[in-house]
């Protein structure tokens, strides 16, 4: 660790916690303790936790308090009397949900990449949690305070506060949507002068790059780790990034509402973050499946109190390890076997522009006039958009996302809206958000 690595990890961040009001530094200390103990010490951490959280929502939280739930006091079978919980669910009764005055909350919304959003309310401290955990999966890939780090993300106007961020942490921030291939080139030669040693950001836009830099014959970029979140990291997406970077991938498992749920380690295995969250594998019927089998994707968040959510239903379908496998890297961490995602496919125009899932999550997170939406494309000079509408729904909604939409592409890209009843849902049991017939 450099001089200026132990500089922002002892002075800089504490600091920035302190002016913040968070406990981001005291989080990851914790976490760095976790990923050493052993898997009993892990499996009475979470237990503990889980009952917790339990009692807690059955006296406190109005949604659960309605439900009448008792419990045994056996936190594993105990949640088993909760009902699975859906988005839907959580928009209709939002109120119910939260405890303590909102307006002092932190609103995280989903990229509704399920082509439903919803939002969740977070403390400070609980969304500082989830940004220090994230942090650990970074050190496992190899990351300090400090390190030369090119990040693609969806928010260009960084701000003050951000920006300083930026050039404390040594962070190069790129648009990961509105990719236009030029641009991007141009953008990935001059960055090749500069020596990183990290690339991170959502998978389908980290693929983009490669395969910009690869089209360009940009050959002197290079990262010793590359580190996705977001969306699904496809073989091909991976096997590219490896090819074109020279960057060993990490990939991580979340969403916006707060679940971090696995980070892969260096052997390459999916750890679970026991003591955060608790992940449940269920079949059709939403019973258990056993280790080994497929099922759909169900998590509780164990530390968050402010808007607890017992048994959210993801849409994934994933397979977990049995406990008795154990992981080379040495920590006992619970192991996801598998994780089978949505395939969200990139959209493209015929002026070689990329427009990935969370180009259309992030403008259609504003209008809560449109329920869910698919993008379909079945050829490079337009799309489909369907839709089903939501209350306060009318004309000029779809006018300013078309409006919104060619700002960001910078072109007339013509747009069909088709309102729908119904959107069909992948094998996971999602809707589907992006249909490419090309």
């Amino acid at each position: 660790m450099s001089i200026y690595n132990k500089f922002l990890e002892s002075i800089v961040l504490p600091l920035g916690d302190f002016v913040l009001g968070t406990k981001y530094m005291h989080h990851l200390d914790e976490w760095r303790g976790f990923q050493k103990l052993s898997s009993a010490e892990l499996k009475q951490i979470q237990k503990e936790r889980l009952g917790y959280i339990l009692d807690y929502a059955c006296n406190h939280v109005p949604y659960y308090k309605k439900k009448n739930i008792e419990l045994s006091r056996e936190a594993y079978d105990d949640i088993l009397e909760f009902p699975v919980l859906y988005k839907n669910e959580i928009k209709l009764h939002e109120d119910d949900f939260v405890v303590g005055d909102k307006s002092k909350l932190i609103v995280e919304k989903s990229s509704g990449s399920s082509g439903i959003q919803g939002q969740v309310y977070l403390s400070k401290a609980e969304a500082s949690l989830s940004q220090a955990i994230q942090t650990l999966w970074w050190e496992w890939a190899g990351y300090k305070f400090g390190n030369a780090f090119m990040q693609t993300g969806m928010s260009p106007k960084r701000g003050v506060v951000k920006r300083i961020k930026d050039i404390l942490l040594n962070t190069e921030y790129v648009v990961a949507y509105n990719i236009t291939e030029q641009e991007a080139a141009d953008k990935l030669k001059k960055l090749s002068k500069k020596k990183f040693k990290h690339l991170g950001g959502y998978a389908s836009s980290l693929y983009v790059y490669a395969s910009i830099a690869e089209r360009n014959n940009i050959k002197d970029l290079k990262f010793d780790s590359a580190i996705s979140w977001g969306d699904k990291m496809f073989p091909h997406y991976r096997q590219l990034l490896e090819k074109q970077f020279g960057a060993k991938v990490y990939d991580t498992y979340g969403c916006t509402e707060g679940f971090m749920i696995a980070g892969q380690c260096s052997h390459g295995q999916m750890h679970i973050m026991s003591p955060h969250v608790y992940v449940e594998i269920l079949d059709d019927d939403g019973n258990p499946v056993p280790a080994g089998q497929l099922g759909k994707v169900v998590v509780t968040r164990l530390d968050s109190f402010s808007m607890p959510l017992i048994r959210y239903y993801l849409g994934d379908l994933a397979i977990l390890a049995p406990d008795e496998k154990k992981c080379d890297c040495g920590m006992d961490f619970p192991i996801l076997e598998k994780i089978i995602g949505r395939d969200t496919d990139i959209v493209k125009t015929r002026s070689n522009k990329f427009m990935i899932v969370h180009f259309f999550t992030g403008i259609l997170e504003h209008f809560p006039e449109i329920k869910q939406f698919r993008v379909i494309q079945k050829n490079l000079d337009s799309i489909q958009f369907e839709y089903i509408k939501d209350t306060g729904f009318n004309q000029s909604v779809l006018d300013k996302i078309t409006q919104i939409i060619h700002e960001h592409l910078q072109e007339k890209f013509p747009i069909e809206y088709i309102e729908v009843d119904h959107i069909p849902s992948t094998p996971s049991g999602k809707p589907q958000l992006i249909l490419s017939q090309l």
